[in-house]
């Protein structure tokens, strides 16, 4: 490392904290996050949903609110969305797609015990159907839902696979 970037650094550390943040966003890319939720029933169905500003089905979430945990979001958007109460894991799986410069929070849920799945249906205008489906039949998924499964797929390798 040159004296002067190591100069520049010990400059910028002792800049006001409100200082360097300013700095930090001003200087690096912005990025959505949205949190979503891979629902799945006992009998391993997934259940999808289909927006209406988006081609193939993806699972329920959206964008996180000013200041709103991912858990927080992926909950409350799950239930705005087809009017289910989730368990939620807490471990959660994080996609980033640099190229459309958004990141994904996905958890894997379940039903509370107690509730029928049922058929749900949409509860909001952005959710045209909803539907559970296996997984060797699944309808053809958005970018955003293909890259959640791959992520968990990952997540459940053994080490060195």
């Amino acid at each position: 490392m040159s004296q002067l970037t190591l100069t520049l650094l010990r400059a910028y550390g002792k800049l006001p904290f409100r200082v360097r943040l300013a700095s930090v966003r001003l200087m690096t890319p912005s990025f959505r996050v949205g949190a979503m939720c891979v629902v799945e029933r006992s009998d391993g169905a997934l259940l999808l949903v289909r927006h209406s500003y988006r081609t193939g089905w993806g699972f329920p979430g959206g964008l996180l609110k000013r200041g709103e945990e991912a858990v927080d979001a992926a909950a409350r958007e799950a239930l705005e969305e087809i009017g289910l109460r989730l368990d939620l894991d807490d471990n959660p799986k994080v996609v980033v797609e640099v190229r459309y410069r958004r990141v994904d929070v996905t958890y894997t849920a379940g039903l509370p015990e107690g509730t029928d799945p049922g058929e749900p249906s949409p509860r909001s205008a952005e959710i045209l159907e909803v539907g559970w489906f296996p997984r060797d039949g699944l309808p053809e998924l958005g970018f955003e839902a293909a890259g959640a499964l791959v992520e968990l797929g990952r997540a459940n390798l053994p080490p060195g696979d």
